[in-house]
C-alpha cells in the first residue's frame, strides 16, 4: 500500500507535530504499508528555507515533498493562486510517487484531493473532517460572500459525496453527516488523539517547572495552551483568567504557552492586572507535558458556535491526558458534555453572568478530591487514544 498523506498544516506547525506525526506513525507500523509520502503546505518563512524532516520516531518508508506558498500582501489573491496551482503540483507527486489513495488532513487538505481527484480519480479520504467553512464564518474570519468561504464549502460538499471515507472529530459530527445522506459505512469517528504516555503526569517535571518559575508548592496554578482570537476567545479569555485569580485568591498562578506575539499578550495580561501572577512563552511541542505537569487545572477558551459541536480540540486532549481539569464553555465538540458527564472539568457560559463563578466552584471542589488527576487521564485513554485512529484505518482504509 503507498499512501499520499497531505496536511494543509507546515512541517513546524504545532498541530503537525500533534496530530499527523501520530498518524504517520500508526501507518508507517503497518506491514501493509510500503512507502508514504508526506505532504505539507508551507508559508510564511518556512515557504523559502531547507526543511529537514524529522517526524520524531524512525521513518524509512516516509519521504517528505513540501508545497510552497509564493509570498503576496494579499492573503486573499494568496490562498486563490494556491488552489489553482497546488493541485497541479500534487498531480506531479502523484505521477511520481504512485499512491493508491490520497490520505488528508482536514477538509482544506480534503479540498485539494477532491481537486486532485477531479483530474485523477485518486480515491481519497479525509481525516479531521470538520465544516471549516462555516467555522471560519461563525468565527467572523471569514464572510458569508468572502470566495474563500464560498470555495470551501462546495469543496466541502463535494467531499462528503465523493471521499472514499471521512473520519470526523466528534460522534455529533459522525450523525450529523449520516442526517446528511452519508452511508455511515464510509464514517469513523476519530477525535483528535494524544499520546497518553507522553502527556502523563510528572511529579519530577511539577516541581521542577513550579521551582524555575518561582510558584509555591501550594499554588493554584492554571494553564492555557494556545492562539487567541480567531475560533478561540482574545480579551474575554483574559477576563476568564482574571476571575479565576480573583476566585482563588492570591494563590493563583497562570501559565501561557502561546505562538502569538508575547509583548502583545503581556499588554492584554497587565490591562487585567495578571502581569505579576502569569508567565508567558513560546514552547516547543515536546516542552508543553513538563508544564502541563506543573498545573492544577486547564482553560479551553474556545468561542462558542453552532459548528464548535463538530469540533475535537487538541489541547483538551492533552490536557486530560495529563490529569488537568478543563474550564471551557458549551458545545466544543463531545468534549463539553464528557467533561460534565464524567468530572473532566467545569463548563462556563459567558452569555450567562453567573456561569463563570458556578463553574469555578465546581472546578475548585474537584480540585479536593483525591486521585482527581489519575481519574481524569483516564479520560484521555478512554476518548482520545491513538488507537481510535487505528480502528478506522483497519475499517475504512482499503485492504492491501
Amino acid at each position: 500500500m503507498r499512501i499520499l498523506f497531505l496536511s494543509y498544516w507546515g512541517l513546524h506547525d504545532g498541530l503537525t507535530t500533534s496530530t499527523v506525526f501520530p498518524h504517520l506513525r500508526l501507518l508507517h507500523q503497518r506491514p501493509d504499508v510500503e512507502a508514504i509520502r508526506l505532504i505539507t503546505i508551507e508559508r510564511g518563512a518556512d515557504a523559502q528555507a531547507e526543511l529537514p524532516f524529522d517526524p520524531g520516531f524512525p521513518a524509512p518508508k516516509i519521504s517528505f515533498e513540501p508545497l510552497r506558498s509564493r509570498p503576496s500582501r494579499n492573503v486573499l489573491l494568496n490562498k486563490i493562486e494556491d488552489f489553482t496551482r497546488f493541485p497541479q503540483e500534487v498531480v506531479r507527486q502523484v505521477r511520481e510517487f504512485r499512491p493508491d489513495f490520497i490520505l488528508a488532513r482536514g477538509a482544506p487538505a480534503g479540498a485539494l484531493a477532491y481537486l486532485v481527484w477531479q483530474k485523477t480519480r485518486l480515491p481519497f479520504y479525509v481525516e479531521s473532517f470538520e465544516p471549516h467553512a462555516d467555522y471560519m464564518l461563525e468565527s467572523g474570519v471569514w464572510r458569508r460572500y468572502d470566495p474563500r468561504y464560498l470555495f470551501q464549502r462546495h469543496w466541502e460538499k463535494r467531499q462528503k459525496q465523493l471521499a472514499a471515507g471521512l473520519m470526523p472529530v466528534a460522534e455529533n459530527y459522525r450523525r450529523q453527516l449520516i442526517s446528511e445522506g452519508v452511508p455511515a459505512g464510509r464514517i469513523a469517528t476519530v477525535p483528535c488523539s494524544v499520546d497518553a504516555e507522553a502527556f502523563a503526569f510528572d511529579e519530577a517535571a511539577r516541581s521542577r517547572v513550579r521551582r524555575q518559575l518561582g510558584f509555591a508548592p501550594d499554588s493554584v496554578v492554571g494553564i492555557y495552551v494556545g492562539k487567541f482570537g480567531s475560533i478561540y476567545y482574545d480579551e474575554e479569555a483574559f477576563a476568564v483568567f482574571r476571575a479565576a485569580a480573583d476566585h482563588f485568591g492570591p494563590a493563583f498562578r497562570l501559565i501561557i504557552l502561546t505562538p502569538d506575539p508575547l509583548p502583545a499578550v503581556q499588554r492584554k495580561l497587565a490591562a487585567v492586572g495578571l502581569t505579576g501572577q502569569a508567565f508567558v512563552t513560546k514552547a516547543a511541542h515536546t516542552e508543553v507535558p513538563s508544564y502541563l505537569s506543573a498545573a492544577d487545572f486547564a482553560f479551553a477558551t474556545i468561542k462558542p458556535a453552532p459548528c464548535r459541536l463538530f469540533c475535537s480540540a487538541i489541547k483538551i486532549g492533552e490536557y486530560w491526558a495529563s490529569g488537568l481539569p478543563v474550564l471551557l464553555p458549551p458545545g466544543v465538540g463531545d468534549d463539553s458534555d464528557i467533561a460534565e458527564a464524567e468530572a473532566g472539568g467545569a463548563v462556563f457560559d459567558l452569555s450567562q453572568p453567573a456561569s463563570l463563578p458556578a463553574s469555578l466552584l465546581r472546578l475548585e471542589a474537584m480540585l479536593r478530591q483525591p486521585g482527581l488527576r489519575a481519574q481524569v487521564q483516564q479520560l484521555a485513554l478512554r476518548h482520545r487514544s491513538l488507537a481510535q485512529a487505528q480502528t478506522a484505518y483497519e475499517t475504512l482504509l482499503p485492504a492491501s
